[in-house]
Formats: C-alpha cells, sequence, structure tokens
C-alpha cells in the first residue's frame, strides 16, 4: 500500500511531463527584433555671402548739452516750461527781472542822443575854422581846437553806441531761451529766488539726442586687423571715409541690431593705457527710443565674403575640444565633426572651418542621433530667411526611413 508521500511525489512527476509534453509540442520560436533607427531631419549648409563683424560694446552719448545759466542779476520772474519737456531751439524757458535793464537801455539811448547833438555842434565848429582858415581871419591853434573837439564827439558816439549795446545785450539776457532742440531737465530754481548774485547762476540743463553719439572702443589687435584686411582692399587706415563705413547697435532686451547708423570719429591715437582706440558714431533719433547713457551691443563690418557656410545655429554643439556638428557618414551613420563657428546672424552660425557644403547636417532630432549610431535620416533643407527669422525647415526629400515593420505572421516577441 502506497503512503501519502509517494502519492505527492507521484503527482508532482506527472505535472513536469505534462509540461515538457507541452512545450515540446509548440514548433513556433522566439526572435528577438531590434527597434527602427531613430528618425533624424539632415540639411546641407546655407551657402550665401557673409560680412564680417566686430562685435563690441559701447555707450550712447548726448549730441549736445548744455546748462542754461542766468548771466544777470536779478529775480526769477516766471518757468516757461514743463520738466522734461522738448522744446524748439530759442524757445523762452526763464525769464528774468527786465526793469532794471529796461531803464538801463533808455539811459543808454538818451546817452546815445546827447552825444549825436554834440557832434552835430562840433562838426559845424570844425567847419567854420576851417573856412575862416581859408581866409586867414582865423589861428591854426582854434581849427586844431575844433578838430580836436569834433574826435572827441565822435569818440563819445561810438562809447554811447557801445554802451547802449551791452544794455540790450544785458535786456535780452533776461529771457533764458533754449540754444538748440532738445529735453529741458527739471528746474533747479524756483520762481522768485535772486539769481546771477556771484556769478552765472545754473537753472537747468538742456540735452540734444537727435541725432546721438555712440562710443565704443576697438582693441588694438582689432585695430591692426582692420588695417590687414584694408591693406588687402588696396587701401590704407587714413583713405578710409569714415561716413560711409556703417554700424549698428542693439539695447539690453532687443534681438538684433534695429538701429543704423555711420561713424564719424576716430581718436588720433591708440591709449597705452588701456589699448584700445575710441571710435565715435553717430545715428537718427528721431522716435527718441535712445537716450544718452545706455549701454549698447555694437556691431561694426570688417569684411566680406561671399561663400560663406551657414547651419541652424541649434545644430553646433560643445565638448572639450571646442564646438562639433553632427553628420550623417556612410550608411546613415552618425559622426561627430569638431568646427570652428563664426558670428550668428538669426538663427544661423556661420562655420569658418570643419564642415563642407556637401555634408549632411543633422539639424532636428540632435537628442536621438549618437555619434557611430545609424539613424533614419529625412532630408530637409535650410531657409535663407532663418538669417533674420526663425522659419522652419523645408523638406526636400525622403530618406530611407521607414516605420517599424510588423512582426512576421506567427512569430513570438
Amino acid at each position: 500500500m502506497e503512503t501519502r508521500g509517494q502519492q505527492c511525489r507521484c503527482l508532482q512527476f506527472s505535472v513536469v511531463l505534462a509540461a515538457a509534453a507541452t512545450l515540446s509540442s509548440c514548433d513556433s520560436k522566439n526572435e528577438y527584433i531590434p527597434p527602427p533607427p531613430p528618425a533624424v531631419r539632415v540639411a546641407q549648409p546655407l551657402v550665401q555671402p557673409v560680412t564680417s563683424y566686430f562685435e563690441l560694446n559701447g555707450n550712447t552719448a548726448a549730441f549736445n548739452s548744455v546748462d542754461i545759466q542766468a548771466r544777470v542779476q536779478g529775480f526769477l520772474l516766471t518757468i516757461d516750461y514743463r520738466d522734461g519737456a522738448f522744446v524748439k531751439q530759442d524757445a523762452q524757458l526763464f525769464s528774468i527781472q527786465r526793469n532794471t535793464y529796461t531803464a538801463q537801455r533808455d539811459q543808454a539811448q538818451a546817452s546815445l542822443t546827447s552825444a549825436n547833438a554834440a557832434m552835430v555842434e562840433r562838426t559845424q565848429e570844425r567847419d567854420r575854422q576851417n573856412e575862416l582858415m581859408t581866409h586867414q581871419v582865423t589861428t591854426q591853434a582854434n581849427v586844431d581846437i575844433a578838430n580836436a573837439h569834433y574826435d572827441e564827439a565822435k569818440a563819445n558816439i561810438l562809447n554811447a553806441q557801445a554802451a547802449l549795446q551791452l544794455t540790450e545785450i544785458n535786456l535780452g539776457y533776461t529771457r533764458v531761451v533754449a540754444p538748440f532742440d532738445g529735453v529741458v531737465s527739471a528746474h533747479l530754481v524756483d520762481a522768485g529766488a535772486l539769481v546771477g548774485v556771484d556769478g552765472p547762476t545754473k537753472l537747468a540743463t538742456i540735452v540734444q539726442i537727435d541725432p546721438i553719439y555712440v562710443y565704443f572702443n576697438v582693441t588694438e589687435p582689432q585695430v591692426l586687423e582692420i588695417k590687414r584686411d584694408l591693406v588687402r582692399q588696396g587701401k590704407t587706415f587714413r583713405e578710409i571715409d569714415l561716413p560711409n563705413v556703417p554700424f549698428e547697435i542693439g539695447l539690453q532686451g532687443e534681438d538684433g541690431y534695429p538701429h543704423k547708423g555711420k561713424l564719424d570719429y576716430t581718436a588720433p591715437q591708440v591709449d597705452a593705457a588701456t589699448g584700445t582706440l575710441q571710435v565715435r558714431g553717430v545715428l537718427d533719433n528721431k522716435d527718441h527710443a535712445l537716450l544718452p547713457g545706455l549701454f549698447v551691443r555694437v556691431r561694426v563690418p570688417i569684411g566680406h565674403r561671399d561663400g560663406g557656410i551657414f547651419v541652424r545655429d541649434v545644430s553646433i554643439g560643445t565638448n572639450q575640444q571646442g564646438n562639433y556638428v553632427l553628420v550623417l557618414g556612410k550608411d546613415d551613420v552618425v559622426e561627430q565633426r569638431q568646427v570652428q563657428i563664426g558670428q550668428r546672424q538669426g538663427q544661423l552660425r556661420v562655420i569658418e572651418k570643419g564642415l563642407d557644403p556637401s555634408d549632411w547636417v543633422v539639424a532636428e532630432g540632435i537628442q536621438r542621433a549618437v555619434p557611430g549610431a545609424k539613424v533614419a535620416p529625412e532630408k530637409v533643407k535650410f531657409d535663407a530667411g532663418e538669417s533674420a527669422s526663425s522659419a522652419p525647415l523645408a523638406a526636400v526629400a525622403s530618406s530611407a526611413a521607414t516605420p517599424a515593420q510588423a512582426p512576421a505572421e506567427g512569430a513570438k516577441p
């Protein structure tokens, strides 16, 4: 008679035999199907003319800035502008007590009238003495005295005229006017205050901001590079016509360099202390968008060539060796190519070295492209408008990128 333990062992053995029979009766096999290569978009570099620039930092400065001062003594009567307002040339800004200077002018006018009357008398006396001298009825001494009195009267007239002119000038100074078109600061002296007591009293400041200056410094190596570029063009640094050299600026927060102007001054020598050369440009500012003292980014063209190679700036990576791009190699295998980059223009970046126009650069899907791995490329092209905007890539051809194939019938993953 079988024991209970023997019965359990027999049951377990039967289960194992049944499982083995079931597995042996299955004809299919388990096969591993690798995932398809990752899809990426590749494009050939854009070849177009490129202008080389120096990108510098600078500051804006007022075209003119003048302190408005009271040049005569008196009480400040009126303030004839709104603080911070834009005023036209010769617009009245302040007025100073006029009655004292009006009285001085009238007094000088009276002195001139008296001098003219004396001049008439002295002229008649001189003519009479000269006439008597022709008839030998007077002496030479009387003639000389008459001529001296005539010259004295003439001098008195000139003196009176000068005094009258001075009083008119001082009277004119009681009207403080704008010397040019500009923006006037807040007034520094209130109406009713006595000004001009111990000398000129500063009343306000007027600033001309249209046009406006931009100052920036060029380093010594940059100056030498400019000279070499000019030599290649058959010019010298002195022959260059500054007003024909454009420059562009951009403010903080602005995209690119929207403000354009012309250079108008360079310092005659390099500052030995800083090793820089000061340069100044001028640009229109009719909308008063620029204010003096702003920090600006400056871009100045230094050269031009026709065959510049551009790729999307986002296609460029960085490693310990510098900058690189991913290119499509043989059999759609990704290769890492070290490049030397240049300036950026819009969404594109100039490639100075390391890339050929016939190369296919990974433009989108870079995170899926691994150097040494195969990819499924879709060929696209760069839009030339990307140099100024963020235009999308345009597809030009579909590559061998194929969707993942379904498993063969009867296959099991």
